[in-house]
């Protein structure tokens, strides 16, 4: 279209030129000349014209090209972004999993310092139980006393080193083993996921030293034991043990929370939600108390401590 209208603007002018060529008094040669000035213009705007059109082509090509490379970009793009948001809500699904894990070693790691420490009191004292022997044996023998065979008030052998002094404690006798090896043991392998093995030593803990302080300790641990085997059920009995057998216990925060989460897992929303506001109400302040308001928040519940009872 637009060459035609150039054409028919270049073929005006030529006839103007040769009509008033005709009628002007003009020379013959003058309008000659600019016959071709003319035809020369024409001729150039017609190759401008093809110039132009030709780069118009070459930018339409370039442009095609980089919107073709853009949309394959946004569509590689939105296959990373698709992929990213999987793998995010992979790791919000097995994030719980890992918490609780990572909280069943630490606190098993802290049961291991605390029962560390208490051996640690029990050997002091044992050794102040025999300084205290090696004191009388002496004080007896500067007083003349047979050193042969040192008695007491009522006849009986006084303790030396090596005695009954330091025999170990938890009163263990026969094949069983003492109180410390089986507590040590049990927090090992469940620590190091031998969970199996880990259930049957606090088992035989709770059998043969169920009257002494870790008791409740050991009776946490077997719940801890069914909740990291899934076994969500058997954690909530093991939980409620140590509610209701050790009302002493500093395991009572933990206990509360953990069964709250396996109510959870089992689907007994209110009755988990019940056990959170619980350890919220309860134990202010506390690690257990921060968990379980999280837990709260993430499941769209408010924090009622009216809730709980």
């Amino acid at each position: 279209m637009r060459t035609r209208n150039i054409a028919i603007f270049a073929g005006t002018m030529l006839l103007s030129a040769v009509v008033g060529s005709l009628v002007g008094p003009k020379p013959v040669l003058a309008v000659a000349r600019e016959i071709i000035e003319l035809q020369r213009d024409v001729t150039t705007l017609l190759q401008g014209q093809k110039d132009l059109q030709q780069q118009m082509i070459q930018d339409h090509t370039v442009q095609k090209t980089l919107i073709e490379q853009s949309s394959d970009s946004v569509n590689k793009l939105n296959s990373t972004m698709s992929s990213l948001q999987k793998s995010v809500q992979d790791v919000q699904a097995n994030s719980g999993t890992r918490l609780d894990t990572m909280s069943t070693q630490v606190q098993g790691l802290s049961d291991n310092l605390e029962e560390i420490k208490s051996r640690l009191g029990k050997l002091n004292q044992q050794l102040v139980d025999l300084q205290n022997s090696v004191q009388n044996i002496e004080s007896r023998m500067a007083g003349g006393a047979p050193s042969s065979t040192p008695t007491g008030a009522g006849g009986s052998s006084v303790p030396g080193p090596g005695s009954a002094s330091l025999a170990p404690t938890g009163g263990a006798s026969g094949p069983a083993p003492s109180a410390d090896t089986l507590y040590s043991n049990g927090l090992r392998d469940l620590t190091s996921g031998k969970y199996d093995l880990a259930h049957s030593e606090f088992q035989d803990y709770l059998k043969y030293y169920g009257d002494t302080d870790l008791a409740s300790n050991a009776q946490f641990w077997l719940g801890e034991i069914a909740y990291a085997q899934r076994n969500y059920d058997g954690a909530v009995e093991e939980y409620d043990k140590v509610i209701n057998n050790y009302p002493r216990s500093f395991k009572l925060a933990p206990a509360h929370l953990k069964k709250g989460m396996a109510l959870l897992e089992l689907g007994q929303k209110n009755s988990g939600v019940k056990e959170l506001r619980e350890v919220v109400k309860r134990y202010p302040g506390t690690e257990e108390e921060r968990r379980a308001r999280a837990k709260l928040k993430d499941l769209g519940v408010a924090v009622s401590a009216s809730a709980a009872h």
